[in-house]
């Protein structure tokens, strides 16, 4: 048993308590896939996110990501979020289903001949559903419609299980690998102790 008095064998790092360590999977693809897209199914709409206030950001971002422990947008203040809601290079869409938000899609195009696909995910009750394969090929038809050379993102252990095999049969492909350290967002309260109970709650 590891404990914090414990001196670590080589190839081991202490995490700081309440913080939580991810591996981290860059990955990209430089050339439009040739396969068709599939359209979004009847019943659901994928619409622009047209309320561009931070906290109504923030609750669609909780209601996505809040499982997998998306905090990187809730750290932010008002002001900083508020400019990349407001920037045009930047698309925001949210899954719409019966008048109910159920997932969302972000874009990122402000470097150029770049975009990064920054946020895709779904509500809790619609994974499995086959919508993820249905934003990401929105995703991808959006981001070639550009003129870019490279589209990438990033994945990471906190994310859902069969996330970076998604993204690689889309046809990304892994280029960099990275660990991150942070405060786990459970104890700094901005999401509830209840979030994600597949990841220890080390406080």
């Amino acid at each position: 048993m590891i404990t914090a008095a414990t001196t670590l064998a080589a190839g081991y790092a202490a995490v700081p308590p309440g913080h939580l360590a991810t591996i981290v999977t860059s990955l990209e693809m430089v050339r439009p896939p040739s396969r068709p897209g599939r359209p979004v199914p009847p019943g659901l709409v994928l619409q622009p996110f047209a309320d561009r206030d931070p906290e109504a950001y923030r609750s669609l971002f909780r209601d996505v990501g809040a499982d997998w422990l998306w905090f990187s947008r809730l750290t932010l203040a008002d002001d900083a979020l508020a400019a990349i809601l407001a920037d045009e290079a930047v698309e925001i869409l949210v899954l719409r289903q019966a008048g109910r938000d159920v997932g969302m899609l972000e874009l990122d195009f402000r470097q150029p001949g770049l975009c990064e696909l920054v946020f895709l995910g779904l509500t809790g009750d619609m994974i499995g559903t086959g919508l993820g394969g249905s934003l990401m090929d929105e995703a991808l038809r959006r981001a070639w419609s550009r003129p870019i050379e490279r589209f990438w993102l990033h994945t990471c252990t906190l994310d859902h299980p069969g996330a970076l095999a998604f993204y690689r049969r889309f046809g990304f492909t892994p280029f960099a690998t990275h660990v991150e350290i942070a405060p786990d967002p459970r104890l700094t309260g901005l999401l509830p102790r209840t979030c994600a109970p597949h990841v220890p709650l080390l406080g």
